[in-house]
């Protein structure tokens, strides 16, 4: 018998993520949301997947335009992680004010971030109630220097560095 929802929330609550927001552009339209539910799939080919649930905003976009971007959020944007995340800004210009780039998709990555992934969708699966989007990694950068942003327990985290052993 499976795990009620609420036992299995509280249990993820225990792994520590990264934290990245996913941005879409479907012709005029741009949307993005906070994920920590993506991960490398391949390096040959260069495969990830993120998983978006099939109510959102987000979803019909990226199911349209079949491509989408991740900005992987440093420390000090947990402000930007918030924006992207609050079901209240659902249909808000999660945008504004916001300095972006493009590379090859036109999906929108924040300045700041640590590093990106411009993506196309190869595959897409529905499993419960989410969407498992599998996509191709067609252009890629990190910048080094900079500390991740993680989410855990319900909070936002930073690393510290244990002394070598």
């Amino acid at each position: 018998m499976a795990v009620d929802s609420e036992t299995l929330r509280t249990v993820m609550r225990h792994w520590a993520t990264g934290v990245a927001v996913l941005t879409v552009r479907d012709g005029a339209h741009v949307h993005g949301m906070t994920v920590n539910s993506f991960s490398s799939v391949s390096l040959e080919p260069p495969l990830v997947l993120v998983c978006i649930e099939r109510v959102v905003r987000t979803h019909g976009l990226l199911e349209h335009a079949r491509t989408f971007g991740l900005s992987i959020l440093a420390e000090g944007q947990a402000e930007i992680s918030n924006r992207f995340a609050g079901r209240d800004t659902e249909h808000a210009d999660r945008f504004e004010g916001l300095e972006t780039y493009t590379a090859v998709t036109g999906a929108p990555f924040i300045v700041g971030n640590i590093g990106y992934l411009d993506c196309q969708v190869v595959a897409a699966h529905e499993v419960g109630t989410h969407t498992i989007f599998v996509a191709e990694v067609l252009s890629a950068h990190v910048v080094n220097g900079s500390q991740p942003l993680l989410y855990y327990d319900r909070a936002y985290r930073k690393i510290e560095l244990l002394p070598e052993q």
